[in-house]
Formats: C-alpha cells, sequence, structure tokens
C-alpha cells in the first residue's frame, strides 16, 4: 500500500521530545530502578533540528519525487498500458490492498534541489516529477502533506492543569470501592492525565489507603479493558520492556512487537529499555534476542539494541550517494544478495541520511530502495528493514498503517492497538491521526469505534482525542 504525503516536506526529527514539562519522573525508587527524566534532554532528546532548516526553508534538500514501485496510480507503466484498473484518473487512492506488506509510500510534490527543481525520472518517465495531464488539473493523485504537519510532533495527551493526586487517587478508590465497579469514573481520570501524572496518582493510592492501585484494578477489570488500563500505568520505558519480554515469553515469539519497538525507538530510549529490562525482568535483552530469532533477523535486532544509530541531524549527500550505490551494488546490482551491507548502513546512519540515501537510491537506480529491500529479503528481516526505512520517510504513516491493520478484516490485533496508541499518546499521536485520515480516508476514531465496544472503546477514544 501507500504512504500519503511522503517524504513529508520537512518532518523535523522530533525536536524537543518529551515535551516540555513531560519529562517523566519514573515511580518511586525500589519501584522500576531505571534513571529518572526520561529521556534526559539533550541525550535522548530528538535532536535539535539542523541549522540550515527544513525543506522549503533553504535547508538541506528534500526529496523530488520519490518514484513509487511500479510507478504512480494510473501513470502508464514502463511497459506502457496504463494501470490500476477500475481507478479512474485523478481519484486518488482506492481502498488499500489486502496484503499488510508495505511497498512504496507515496511522494510529495518535487521540491527544489539547490538552484531549480531537481529532475528526478520517475518510472513512468515524468522528468522532475511532472504530473501527466490524464490527472484533471495536474492534481497528483496523493494528497499533499498537512502545514501542521511540519511544524514538530505532538501528543493528544497533555498534563492536567490543576493536577491533585491525592484527589485522583480518592476519585478511584470510589469508583472500584462496593459492588461494582464505575468504569466512567476510571476513564475520566485516567485519560486526561500525562503518564507522568498516573506515577503521582499511584505513589498517592498507596499512601492514602496502604493498597496497591495496580493490583485493585486488576481485581475490578478484565480483558482489553484491562491490558489498556494497565498498559497507561505503566511508565513509558517501563512499558516498552515489558512489551518486549511478552513477545519473547513463552511457545513462539512475536516478532513483529520487537520490530515495532527496537527499530522505531531513540538511542536513549533504546539504552533505558535495555537497562530496564534488567533491572525488572533480571535478564539480558540481546541474549533473550539471540535465543528467540535467527540468521539476519537476529543480526539486525542485536544491531537495534546496541541504541547506536548516528543521531546527528545534518544530512551528508556525499555519504547518501556513496551509500546509494553500495546498497544497489549489494542487492539490485548483483546476484544474491550482500545482507550485512544492508544491516551495517540501515542500524548505523541517522534518520535523515537514510532519507537523503532513500533519494539518491532512487535517482540512480531509477528504483525505489523499500521495494528492492522487498525483492532482496523476504521474511521478518525485510519487515524491520523495511521499518526503518519508513520511519526515516515519515515515522507517523508506519505508526498510522500498523494501526489499521491491527483493526483491518476480521477481528482485532488488540495488544497492537492498545501498544501503539498508548505508546505514541504523548510523543506524536496527532500526527498519526492525521496520517491515518490521509491515508485511508477514514479517521482513525472511526475506525475504534467500529472495531471495539463498551469501556475498552470509550477510553481508547479518549485518549485518542475523539
Amino acid at each position: 500500500m501507500s504512504y500519503p504525503g511522503y517524504p513529508p516536506t520537512g518532518y523535523p526529527p522530533f525536536p524537543g521530545y518529551p515535551p516540555a514539562g513531560q519529562e517523566s519522573s519514573f515511580p518511586p525508587p525500589g519501584q522500576y530502578p531505571y534513571p529518572s527524566g526520561f529521556p534526559p534532554m539533550g541525550g535522548g532528546a530528538y535532536p535539535p533540528a539542523p541549522s540550515g532548516g527544513y525543506p522549503g526553508t533553504g535547508g538541506f534538500p528534500a526529496s523530488g519525487g520519490y518514484p513509487a514501485p511500479g510507478g504512480y496510480p494510473g501513470a502508464p507503466q514502463p511497459g506502457g498500458a496504463p494501470s490500476y484498473p477500475g481507478v479512474p484518473p485523478g481519484q486518488g487512492y482506492g481502498a488499500p490492498p489486502s496484503s499488510a506488506s508495505f511497498s512504496g509510500y507515496p511522494q510529495p510534490p518535487s521540491q527544489t534541489y539547490g538552484g531549480g527543481p531537481a529532475q528526478v525520472p520517475l518510472p513512468g518517465g515524468f522528468p522532475g516529477g511532472q504530473i501527466p495531464s490524464q490527472y484533471p488539473g495536474g492534481q497528483a493523485p496523493y494528497p499533499s502533506q498537512p502545514a501542521a504537519m511540519t511544524q514538530g510532533t505532538q501528543g493528544t495527551i497533555q498534563p492536567a492543569a490543576n493536577f491533585d493526586a491525592m484527589r485522583d487517587a480518592e476519585i478511584l478508590r470510589k469508583a472500584m470501592k462496593g459492588f461494582g465497579t464505575d468504569e466512567q469514573a476510571i476513564v475520566d481520570v485516567v485519560a486526561s492525565r500525562s503518564n507522568d501524572q498516573r506515577q503521582k496518582i499511584k505513589a498517592a493510592f498507596k499512601t492514602m489507603y496502604g493498597k496497591d492501585l495496580i493490583k485493585d484494578l486488576k481485581s475490578e477489570l478484565s480483558g482489553n479493558m484491562e491490558e489498556l488500563i494497565l498498559a497507561l500505568f505503566m511508565p513509558p520505558i517501563y512499558y516498552d520492556a515489558w512489551s518486549l519480554q511478552n513477545a519473547m515469553q513463552g511457545a513462539g515469539t512475536q516478532e513483529r512487537v520487537l520490530i515495532e519497538i527496537l527499530c522505531t525507538r531513540t538511542n536513549q530510549e533504546i539504552r533505558d529499555i535495555v537497562r530496564c529490562y534488567q533491572s525488572e525482568f533480571g535478564r539480558d535483552l540481546e541474549k533473550d534476542i539471540r535465543s528467540d530469532t535467527s540468521g539476519h533477523f537476529e543480526r539486525l535486532l542485536v544491531s537495534m539494541c546496541q541504541g547506536n544509530r548516528d543521531e546527528n541531524q545534518s544530512v551528508n549527500h556525499q555519504m547518501a550517494q556513496e551509500d546509494a550505490q553500495r546498497l544497489y551494488q549489494a542487492g539490485e546490482g548483483r546476484l544474491g544478495t550482500d545482507e550485512s551491507c544492508f544491516n551495517m548502513i540501515l542500524a548505523t546512519r541517522s534518520f535523515p541520511q537514510l532519507k537523503a540515501t532513500m533519494e539518491a537510491y532512487s535517482r540512480m537506480s531509477n528504483r525505489d530502495l523499500l521495494s528492492s529491500v522487498g525483492r532482496e529479503f523476504s521474511g521478518y528481516v525485510e519487515s524491520g528493514l523495511k521499518t526503518i526505512l519508513q520511519c526515516a520517510l515519515n515515522r507517523p504513516a508506519f505508526f498510522a498503517e500498523r494501526l489499521y491493520y491491527s483493526m483491518k478484516g476480521a477481528g482485532t490485533d488488540d495488544s497492537t492497538l492498545v501498544r501503539i496508541v498508548v505508546s505514541r499518546s504523548e510523543i506524536d499521536l496527532v500526527q498519526i491521526k492525521e496520517m491515518f485520515t490521509q491515508m485511508y480516508q477514514k479517521t482513525l476514531g472511526t475506525m475504534i469505534s467500529s472495531d471495539t465496544s463498551g469501556d475498552y472503546r470509550k477510553l481508547l477514544l479518549a485518549i485518542v482525542g475523539q
């Protein structure tokens, strides 16, 4: 399926995240013994914007329109006949294909490279990203990036003003006392407090009543509602570590969870996760990964576990050109695939650098790096490499797609739905919602409403801000 408005016309590298005033101070010492103040501003915080600014502001150049595999919908294919049966020209996206694999993301209008518009040969042969006349009014068949998307990222949950932990603890106690549970009261408190505030409520509850809030909640709730509430009360780093441990426990491994967390977090987050995993579960994350995965997938995850990706936000175009050349020669340009070359470049380069490499790759080979990875790899290592590239292009679009597939078709993958909604609720859920609407022509809230029910639905919608 395709990703709208990508690469974004200047998606900043998450400046100043977490938002000021939301740095989580973890629960009382001894409960989750890892460093407080996550991530330390300066260390794991998303690095500052490059001094040159973003595309469109005279800063480092952005993509001149990166060819989607197989050309744009409705565009004549390299072979000749116009493709995309059943889609009248100019209609834009039809329903996304049923396969959960990601192929090329859709592209932004061409931007200026240095002096003039970049001349990028597109597969359908539209030099410089010119839009063929069959689109009425010269409109390309993809939504453009909303202006708001270029303003940093934000969560749907902000810390509550006039916050009083003891008052909230009292409300929760009343909601659980006696016969039945007042779920609405729980929803009202939990959904409108930041994670940091929830930790304070937990501490106040124990001080006031000598009871553990989490144990009380567990005894009152069940099923998806219980999973959602417990997730909301875990500090973010602990929740990631817990999710990883859960994914590798027992028979079978949930590889997609490992990919979703390890391939998308910042260095500081990953280092904190590794530390927390050790202190909370008494286990070594890297060892667990080695015993639960194998081959090139194992190597990729071990690389991710190091939390050593370059986070310098300035782009070296010379290096992007050389990396693109090396990736081409390691994959499309030879028989077989040199997997270690892909691993090395995708595990070490910064996200803005990878984005520039993808653009250089498409100019050089007239192919899309995402679809080349799809041709050269398969299975989980393919998903992992694609996730890294998708995060380099547009992280919110990656999470929007994961949310969509957690609800599409029969049944709902509630764990994925809960994990993404909770873990992104104070980071970039606003942008994820925008991308979701752009990509699927319906809002995230609408899809959650039709796929869930009861208090679980109420709480999810309250977090999503519907």
